[in-house]
């Protein structure tokens, strides 16, 4: 009885952020396995829909920027610069998206039952990953194919430019998907971002032309976006030893683009992080 009496109670139907996710990867991998049945329920294709979008979104930019607009011919291998840069932003498009929503589309389990609801986030990110394991698969292949040579610094950035991303679209995601809960308008400016740090990242064009027009106070906050930085540590790992032309990689990539980047997304985080354990209690009732 003394022991039950000196036992700490928590607060019911409140979780402890990031900290419950390791006690229940059994709960996550279920939601994971939910969420791809739901979406691929009754669909023909089903995951083989992982290739069909992005092979037509690369086919559309490669026409009306590599061949209309003639980068192909000052871009070698402007395929592999394109493609290595659309999986990036597709990973983060469907992880951030989804973690904007994740709250309001599992609102009637959210009502019924108490859960660390923070697993909806990180189950997007898994999903996500699912997803970019394939279209990551046909990069590696179509590397291999004009003469991929990479060094181990070159492919550790590319983990460093993935982690950098996962987390970023992880607290992006986060803080969308609590003011979503209150405000469902959060849930349609999710678009309207990831087009526009799309355009916003070397994605489709070389960073030296925004250098060639930007004054320099303008690149440093160019570079404070960690998708462009993860964009450019993923043409340093997959694009840059497949080329023989003179490329400046930019100044810096490593040594202080890539932490900052880091403190960014790990702010971002941690801000969604206390967005999340402030209102999560009263999900229930909003949803």
């Amino acid at each position: 009885m003394t022991e039950i009496i000196n036992r700490e109670f928590k607060r019911p139907g409140r979780g402890r952020g990031l900290l419950d996710v390791p006690k229940h990867t059994f709960l996550l991998r279920l939601l994971v396995d939910k969420e791809l049945q739901v979406r691929y329920r009754g669909s023909v294709l089903g995951i083989l829909w992982s290739y069909v979008k992005p092979g037509v979104q690369f086919i559309v930019f490669y026409l009306a920027l590599g061949v209309f607009l003639a980068l192909n011919k000052n871009l070698e291998n402007y395929a592999v610069y394109l493609f290595s840069g659309i999986i990036l932003i597709n990973f983060f498009g469907e992880a951030f998206g989804n973690g904007a929503r994740c709250f309001v589309g599992n609102g009637a389990l959210i009502k019924k039952i108490y859960l660390p609801r923070e697993l909806f986030s990180v189950s997007t990110i898994w999903v996500g990953l699912i997803h970019f394991a394939p279209q990551l698969l046909v990069l590696l292949i179509a590397d291999f194919v004009v003469g991929w040579h990479p060094n181990v610094i070159q492919l550790a950035c590319a983990v460093l430019g993935m982690a950098i991303l996962m987390v970023f679209a992880y607290g992006l995601g986060l803080i969308f998907g609590v003011a979503n809960v209150f405000f469902r308008d959060s849930e349609n400016l999710v678009d309207l971002l990831v087009m526009m740090l799309t355009w916003m990242s070397p994605i489709m064009y070389p960073w030296e032309r925004v250098a060639e027009k930007a004054p320099d106070w303008l690149i440093h906050i160019y570079f404070l976006n960690p998708i462009t930085v993860a964009v450019e540590l993923f043409h340093y790992a997959f694009w840059y030893p497949t080329i023989d032309m003179e490329w400046h990689v930019p100044p810096h990539l490593i040594t202080q683009m890539a932490p900052l980047a880091v403190i960014i997304s790990l702010v971002v985080v941690f801000i969604g992080d206390l967005l999340f354990r402030k209102f999560e209690g009263n999900f229930a009732q909003e949803l």
